[in-house]
């Protein structure tokens, strides 16, 4: 009995450290779709961006990004065709320039790190 109360432990413990693990993987900018490369292309440029939410500060509730000061992360919004709302697909940009792009295609439960072609955008 008391090894399985250990091996029931060990497996919660471990279960734990993989759910604490956030890093998200990545998607390099050519598999992104179309209309996530036009978003990256206008967060380049400054705009202007067609909805009124794009450039607002991505609080990052769901704690599913790096921890960062609040301000750190900016949400812009990839059109979803066919969609009458902004749909689920987001880019998600962090620091002042962007440097850092993170997206997302289920409204915020998972992300994938963008791999920017460009050198300038890949700082870290």
């Amino acid at each position: 009995m008391r090894r399985l109360l250990c091996a029931l432990l060990g497996v919660a413990l471990f279960g734990a450290a993989l759910a604490r693990d956030n890093s998200p993987g990545t998607v390099a900018t050519e598999q992104l779709p179309a209309e996530a490369r036009q978003t990256l292309k206008l967060i380049d440029a400054g705009g202007p961006f067609p909805y009124h939410r794009d450039g607002v500060v991505f609080k990052n509730l769901e704690r599913r990004l790096p921890q960062q000061p609040r301000g750190y992360y900016r949400e812009y919004t990839v059109p979803t065709p066919g969609s009458r709302d902004r749909g689920a697909r987001r880019i998600i940009t962090g620091e002042q320039p962007p440097a850092v792009f993170y997206y997302t295609d289920d409204h915020y439960r998972s992300f994938r790190r963008i791999k920017r072609q460009d050198p300038s955008h890949e700082r870290r």
